[in-house]
Formats: C-alpha cells, sequence, structure tokens
C-alpha cells in the first residue's frame, strides 16, 4: 500500500503543520491498538524528544494516544533517539516512541516507532500503523490507561555506555564536543567526564528554537574553530537526536562516517568482535572506503541510503558493524541502532590513545556533495535533460569514479554526490549536475 505519512526514518515533516498533534495521537493510539504485552497488561509505551520547542505538545498527543488505546504512557523526558531501544530493553517496555525531526530544523518534528526488541518498526508494521488510523477506537472508560514520568532515564542511559565503555580511561584528553542545543546537551559531556576527559561543551544550552542552528554534525565551522584556537585534541559533533556524529581531528580537519567506520572496523576485527568479518554501508560510502576494506579483508555489503536499511543488512548477515557518510554509524555490539555519543567513544577506544590526525584507515576519493531543494524530487529526476546529464557525466567517470543523484527521503531535495580523481574535477562534473536540475522548471 502507498505510505501517506512514514518515510525513510518515521514521520517526519513542519510541526502543527504536517506533523500535527491530532496526527500524533492518532499515531500512538494506532499503535498500542496494535502492540500487545506477553503478560496481558497494559501495553507499556516509552515516550521520549529532543529539545525542540513543539516536543512537549507532540508529547503531550502522544501520551494521550496512548491512554485512549488502553496504553501506559511513560515518559522519559529529553534523550538522545539510542536511549530508546536500551530503555525499552532494560524496563521490558513493549513499545518506543521517540519526538525528533534529527537534523532538521527546529520548526520540523518527527515520530519514531521501536518495537519491544528495541529495532525500529518495519515497513509493514509502519504500513498497519497507517492503516489502523482510520478505525482506531478509544478505550472504555475503564480501560483507559495511564500517564506517568519516567525518572532516572538519563542515568540509566549513562550507566549503559559506562559499562560497555568501562576500560576506556580518557584522562589527559582534551575534547570539545558540539551537542547541538539537542537531545545530547547533558549525556555527552557527562560521559566523557566521567570517562576522565577535558570537556569544553558547545551549543549545550537548548532554548526550543536553536537545535541544529548553525551548529551540529552539519554545522562543524564552530567545532572546527574551537578544536583549533583551543589547541584540543579532537571533537565530536552530534545532531539534534545525537544518533549521528562526525569528528573533526586537532588540526580541523573533518573525519566523516566513512573513515569512522573504517578505523572501527579494523579496531573491531583486530580484538576478534567483528562478526563475520564484514561491514554494511549505503551507497553513499566513498570509494576509498572499499578500496581499503578490500585490503584488509573486510567483506562490504551495501544497501540503499538510511540507517534502517544498513541495520537490516546487519541483522540478515549476522554482522555488528555499519553506517552511514553521514555520520550514522550501528554497532550492535552495544545497541540496535545509530548512537553518536557512543560512536565518538568507540573511536576513541580505536585510537587507543593515538592521535586521530595521524589515522591511516583508508585514502578518501575527493567528493563533493550538494543538497538541490526543489518542490518534486521525483519530476527533477524524470526530466529526460536531466536524466541525460546524469549518464553523460556518469560515463565519463568510469573507471575512475562515480556519481549518485538521488531524491532525499527526509527533505524536499535531490542530493548529487560525484566522487572523482581530484577535487577539481569532482566540482565541476557536481557543478553541472547541479544546474541541470536547476534548469528543470519548478
Amino acid at each position: 500500500m502507498a505510505r501517506r505519512f512514514f518515510g525513510t526514518d518515521g514521520v517526519r515533516g513542519v510541526a502543527g503543520e504536517e506533523v500535527t498533534a491530532d496526527l500524533a495521537l492518532g499515531l500512538a493510539r494506532a499503535a498500542t491498538r496494535l502492540t500487545t504485552s506477553g503478560s496481558g497488561r497494559r501495553p507499556q509505551v516509552l515516550v521520549i524528544r529532543d529539545t525542540r520547542q513543539s516536543g512537549e505538545m507532540l508529547e503531550a498527543a502522544i501520551a494521550a494516544g496512548v491512554a485512549a488505546a488502553g496504553g501506559d504512557a511513560l515518559l522519559g523526558g529529553v534523550l538522545p533517539t539510542p536511549a530508546a531501544p536500551l530503555l525499552i530493553r532494560r524496563y521490558g517496555l513493549d513499545l518506543g516512541v521517540v519526538l525528533s525531526a534529527s537534523h532538521n530544523p527546529f520548526a520540523d518534528n518527527g515520530i519514531k516507532f521501536f518495537g519491544p526488541d528495541g529495532h525500529k518498526l518495519s515497513d509493514q508494521r509502519e504500513e498497519e500503523i497507517e492503516a489502523a488510523l482510520e478505525n482506531a477506537t478509544e478505550a472504555t472508560a475503564g480501560a483507559i490507561g495511564h500517564v506517568r514520568s519516567l525518572h532516572g532515564t538519563l542515568e540509566d542511559y549513562l550507566r549503559e555506555l559506562h559499562t560497555r565503555f568501562a576500560g576506556l580511561d580518557l584522562h589527559g584528553l582534551r575534547v570539545v564536543l558540539d551537542c547541538a542545543n539537542g537531545a545530547a546537551y547533558r549525556a555527552a559531556p557527562e560521559i566523557f567526564r566521567r570517562l576522565g576527559a577535558e570537556v569544553t561543551a558547545l551549543a549545550d544550552a537548548p532554548d526550543g528554537r536553536n537545535i541544529n542552528d548553525g551548529v551540529g554534525s552539519t554545522h562543524l565551522d564552530h567545532l572546527v574553530a574551537a578544536v583549533v584556537a583551543g589547541g584540543h585534541d579532537l571533537g565530536f559533533a552530534f545532531d539534534g537526536d545525537a544518533d549521528r556524529m562526525l569528528a573533526v581531528d586537532r588540526t580541523g580537519a573533518v573525519v566523516d562516517g566513512d573513515e569512522l567506520i573504517a578505523l572501527a572496523a579494523l579496531h573491531l576485527r583486530a580484538g576478534e568482535r567483528l562478526p563475520g568479518g564484514g561491514v554494511a554501508v549505503t551507497v553513499m560510502a566513498n570509494y576509498g572506503f572499499h578500496t581499503a576494506m578490500r585490503a584488509a579483508g573486510i567483506e562490504v555489503a551495501t544497501t540503499q541510503v538510511g540507517d534502517r536499511y544498513v541495520l537490516e543488512e546487519l541483522r540478515a548477515r549476522g554482522w555488528a558493524l555499519g553506517g552511514e557518510q553521514s555520520g550514522h554509524i550501528i554497532e550492535l555490539g552495544f545497541s540496535p541502532t545509530g548512537d553518536g555519543i557512543a560512536s565518538a567513544l568507540l573511536t576513541l577506544e580505536a585510537l587507543a590513545g593515538g592521535d586521530l590526525s595521524e589515522r591511516h584507515a583508508m585514502e578518501k576519493l575527493p567528493q563533493r556533495l550538494v543538497n538541490v531543494r526543489v518542490a518534486d524530487r521525483d519530476a527533477r529526476l524524470d526530466d529526460h535533460a536531466v536524466a541525460e546529464a546524469i549518464d553523460r557525466e556518469s560515463a565519463a567517470l568510469e573507471g575512475r569514479g562515480r556519481v549518485l543523484v538521488r531524491p532525499s527521503g527526509t527533505e524536499p531535495v535531490v542530493r548529487v554526490m560525484v566522487e572523482a580523481p581530484t577535487e577539481d574535477e569532482a566540482m565541476a562534473v557536481c557543478d553541472r549536475l547541479v544546474a541541470a536540475l536547476q534548469a528543470v522548471a519548478a
């Protein structure tokens, strides 16, 4: 069936316009109706959110929908998205709801559902929720559920991180953390300090409207400047819900997800903690990543863009490590979803006290990535002139690089990515493709 609301990462859009309180209530009610508890109790549903102003409104609507369907809504407050699967498992809950639009601007918000196993719901399950929207009914008076605050959730999440990285000693490390004025603003500085690091925190004062506003993993200038000016060892930037992370070395060079995954893969394999001897990445992974993994004897599986598809591939193959160039890194030895804070700590574990600026996990092919904002993503890509331009540029780079042009699954943009032997050629090819897309009438 055609999906009306769910995209590649839950429901996402402008809060109050596309992601409304009515929609949130309806989805929560439908999802709770479809959820059963093995013990015969009322479904226990975790609700957490990031720092967006609209989060409180949607949290109230989700809670109302859960209770109206006869479930108990347990409000965990502001927490990173990756805390959800850990808490669901820890408390033995039946469903989790995360309210966040990740790296999007504050005006957007989103709704993601997690099952009792801690994994995001499947496409099929999301379709069932949509189908149940129109037919969802209210519980009778005696069966209406409760809404309760769930205390201690931040400490429980920190405890999980500390347990996983108990052997990591960060004393003497000077690190800058850009918390994006988002869900990482308390958790990230705290766990780094507990492990001994000297922490300088940026964008750690959310006001409901400044999340991702010129900061975080999609706006690295402030982090780069802070690391270099302060003589820090390195820095990490998280996005609004802290499920992704990018790094900056002491020289100010940005280290993306491809390099971080390569570093982690070599580290985990050396410690015999890379089940199956493989990693899963998306079609966006740099050609240099594939070259490095092939040289190291590590198998690589490629998926479509989206961390959920990386996770599906990992589960199908029995592997443990994968992720995206954007900084979503999944390490199933810790969590069934991307965790930016855990990924930063895994990076430090892999470095074993070494200098990130002297990493040698892979050599990147120069890459240029541009997002072209459009009114209709599919129409642009279906245009004959655009298709011809893509074919022409791809043929010219065959054997030397590649072109990837695709619609975003979460934003009204077409993403143009070019890899070529030199920066100048990558930029020139990308500029021509962008011009072809922009030449099509809106």
